[in-house]
């Protein structure tokens, strides 16, 4: 059973059974049987059962009436909630965060992932730990609604937690590290990095797969990609990027998912551009595109350069809505991944973005430091080059992050 609650007034792009109907694909990703759906518009939250007595009493009532066995709400529910519901409906209660959290559990391929979801899972579970909750060997959400242990295994198991917790966070930082150097290496190598950004299931393995031939899983379901996976490609005027797909975002993103994806997402924070993806057939596509830009802001992303890849306009099958969105995109590149329209024009604003951020400079270059000229060829845009006695003169432009690198040769 399904349950949604939206405060009357709040400043909120979504409505009620737009969310609910993305709950239910969670729900379904998740491999959970919807049965019903009960909403409810308060002037405010029940701080004790997050919507009113009223309402809780039809759910008790639907729940004889469809033998539900688990209650799904859209929102992230306290400890207490989460108690008292359960002992209202004698069901098993989880929450929007509990469902993505699962969702991700399933689909993390590498060691990184598995240890950004377990520590996220982890935490979330500490404070909310219920007699209904199994045994820590029991990971799945078909295992929650059944009994658990007592109290002295509770006690147990949240000891065994708070040392779990500890011991990712060690892990977590050692990843963390490594991604940092990894970082350095590839700003040493002077490739520009384009982060393929966007809310889940707008198509990003699809684009990956279309400019790289990456042979990334892409599935027309939510968070079907979670590990990051990144390719070289050349864009049109020869130069190289590394293009990296990341995860998909979703509106009310768990917060400790932001927290245990911290190093993955630092890729984002740090590419050189990123591309948006909309999926502009989804009728929720200038909601869904707000969410992004919003999760972009929560991680120190929102600044960088961005080009807007309008995709799935193979689907498009109510012209209005399309209208809505490229309005709100004027300088957006209407694409279809899944059918290469549109993909040389993309290729092209990346090139002409990438660009708009060089710097110009000049530069006398001792001819032992051949490899600073050939990262100048290879990176920039050369407009005079002149050899003289002691080194190669280049005047041109750099992208500003390789400035530093050629500071020391500066006319």
């Amino acid at each position: 059973m399904l349950v949604g609650a939206q405060v009357k007034g709040a400043d909120n792009p979504w409505n009620l059974d737009d969310s609910l109907d993305e709950l239910t694909a969670l729900a379904d990703t998740a491999g959970l049987e919807v049965v019903g759906r009960v909403t409810q518009h308060v002037e405010e939250i029940n701080p004790a059962t997050f919507v009113g007595k009223g309402k809780v009493e039809e759910l008790r009532e639907l729940r004889l009436e469809l033998s539900y066995d688990v209650a799904v709400f859209d929102d992230e529910l306290s400890p207490r909630q989460i108690r008292n519901l359960e002992d209202a409906l004698d069901v098993s209660v989880l929450d929007r965060t509990a469902l993505i959290l699962d969702i991700f559990a399933k689909h993390a391929r590498t060691r990184e992932g598995a240890l950004q979801v377990e520590l996220a899972q982890y935490e979330y579970r500490l404070p909310r730990l219920t007699r209904r909750w199994t045994h820590l060997s029991r990971q799945t959400v078909g295992g929650v609604g059944l009994r658990g242990p007592g109290e002295t295994q509770l006690e147990a198991d949240r000891r065994e937690i708070r040392r779990r917790i500890t011991q990712l966070r060690a892990e977590l930082e050692k990843v963390r590290a490594h991604r940092s150097l990894y970082r350095q290496q590839r700003r040493q190598e002077g490739l520009p990095v384009v982060a393929i950004v966007g809310y889940t299931n707008a198509g990003k393995s699809t684009l990956l797969n279309a400019l790289s031939d990456a042979e990334v899983v892409a599935e027309d379901r939510l968070f079907a990609t979670l590990d990051p996976t990144t390719r070289r490609v050349k864009l049109p005027g020869g130069t190289e990027i590394l293009l990296t797909d990341t995860v998909g975002f979703i509106q009310k993103l768990p917060t400790s998912l932001v927290a245990a994806f911290r190093a993955t997402l630092e890729e984002t924070a740090e590419a050189d551009l990123l591309v948006h993806v909309v999926d502009v057939a989804h009728h929720n596509a200038v909601q869904q595109a707000q969410t992004v830009e919003q999760v972009l802001r929560e991680i120190h992303a929102a600044q960088r350069p961005v080009v807007t890849a309008l995709n799935k306009i193979d689907l498009l099958s109510d012209p209005q809505a399309a209208m809505e969105v490229a309005a709100r995109y004027p300088h957006g590149v209407a694409i279809s991944a899944r059918h290469g329209l549109g993909l040389d024009q993309l290729m092209t604003r990346i090139e002409l973005a990438l660009a708009a951020s060089m710097v110009r400079i000049s530069v006398d270059i001792p001819y032992q430091e051949s490899a600073l000229v050939a990262l100048f060829h290879r990176q920039g845009i050369v407009e005079r080059e002149t050899f003289g006695p002691a080194g190669t003169r280049l005047e041109g432009f750099l992208p500003q992050r390789l400035v530093e690198a050629f500071a020391p040769y500066m006319i």
